[in-house]
């Protein structure tokens, strides 16, 4: 399975090609534009989440609500696009016009400046209309269609907020992929603690009256993954690799461990590895899950947590210092529309984009033309993990 994204923020659509998805997958539209809401959502979200409503249109790969195992293409209308006719036109537009909006003040932390450097543009909207984190609009919707496969062979999951703005979320003692949904169901913050709401909620308002923004650690969780996905013969197959290769890749992300991650530096290995237990009912499992459900770069049986770091939004209401292309002279970086915190949603990119990597080791370990092939060839796999 592999999977194409096009399109920039302000142009006229976003748009993703999907091939590899067995035929017989049940695709509603409705289940796509969820997730594609869940992303605009939470607490601190700015203006262009009020104006965008992003609903898919799929045009080609299911017929009568089922994939046909053809690629599959996913298309989200930017209806801000109206207003940015002449900014992004796709034809030549006159000289006079071209400079309409046009951006010379490279924002820190951003790809604008790095993005003009290496492409040799002078307008540096070129470099941040494809970077704008918008792209992941298209990754949620493939990551939706993942997720969609991925239930219907046994495998759930689901995303929360561990830290936010520097506030350390209090978590319950058990937390399971059933008992995030349900309470971050009831959050607009991504939390599994009601009662850290008020006070996260007063600091995202402080940070947005500051023009100042803030990042946190989300924690996506896997279950129903069985053992032996991924490969440990070479370094390119390893499947915690490839996961976290995908985390980074989020606009923002600067940080991906599994289990418990960086605090294993600082402990012993008897703190650290999980003792292995058989027993007949299950076969092997273990007694902990420090490491995240990975051994050697393989699936171990056990769920798997991911934790993914977001850096603050790069954008500022109170712009930091840069410098102008054109003059070289100091000036305050260029200001977009922008939010204080985007870390619900980000959980929810993050979320769909292990989704995604998931889906494609799953198709690659198993004959799947069909989800019907998929379903028998992973049931006999599972059996025979039992009885080893």
């Amino acid at each position: 399975m592999r999977y194409l994204t096009a399109g920039e923020s302000h142009g006229p659509s976003l748009t993703a090609i999907i091939e590899g998805i067995p035929a017989g997958l049940s695709l509603p539209a409705e289940t796509i534009n969820h997730a594609l809401k869940r992303r605009q959502g939470g607490y601190g979200r700015g203006a262009r989440m009020a104006i965008e409503k992003d609903q898919v249109e799929i045009s080609s790969g299911v017929r009568h609500g089922q994939t046909t195992g053809g690629p599959i293409t996913l298309t989200v209308h930017n209806k801000d696009h109206q207003k940015w006719l002449e900014v992004m036109a796709v034809e030549d537009i006159p000289a006079a016009l071209k400079g309409k909006r046009r951006v010379s003040h490279p924002r820190p932390g951003h790809a604008d400046l790095v993005g003009g450097m290496k492409f040799h543009h002078r307008d540096l909207r070129n470099a941040l209309e494809r970077s704008s984190a918008r792209e992941t609009t298209m990754r949620v919707a493939v990551g939706a269609v993942c997720q969609l496969l991925l239930a219907d062979v046994g495998i759930q999951l689901a995303n929360h907020v561990l830290v936010f703005g520097g506030q350390e979320i209090v978590l319950p003692d058990s937390l399971d992929v059933a008992t995030i949904r349900a309470l971050t169901a009831q959050s607009d913050l991504g939390i599994v603690n009601p009662d850290q709401e008020a006070s996260i909620k007063a600091q995202i308002d402080a940070i947005k009256k500051e023009g100042d923004t803030i990042g946190g650690i989300i924690e996506t969780v896997v279950e129903g993954v069985p053992a032996g996905l991924g490969d440990y013969s070479h370094w390119d197959k390893k499947l915690d690799g490839k996961l976290a290769q995908a985390v980074l890749s989020i606009n923002a992300f600067k940080g991906v461990d599994f289990g418990m991650g960086f605090a294993m530096g600082h402990l012993k290995g008897s703190q650290v590895m999980d003792e292995i237990i058989w027993t007949k009912e299950k076969g092997y499992s273990r007694k902990t899950n420090h490491l995240g459900g990975f051994e050697g770069g393989v699936t171990n049986g056990q769920p798997l947590i991911i934790h993914g770091v977001m850096k603050p939004i790069p954008t500022l209401y109170k712009p930091l210092m840069s410098v102008d292309i054109d003059s070289h002279e100091p000036y305050k970086a260029a200001v977009e529309r922008s939010d204080p915190t985007a870390l619900p949603a980000a959980g929810v990119v993050m979320e769909h984009v292990v989704a995604t990597v998931l889906a494609q080791e799953l198709l690659a370990s198993f004959p799947a033309a069909s989800m019907e092939d998929l379903r028998h060839y992973l049931h006999t796999y599972r059996q025979y993990l039992k009885d080893y």
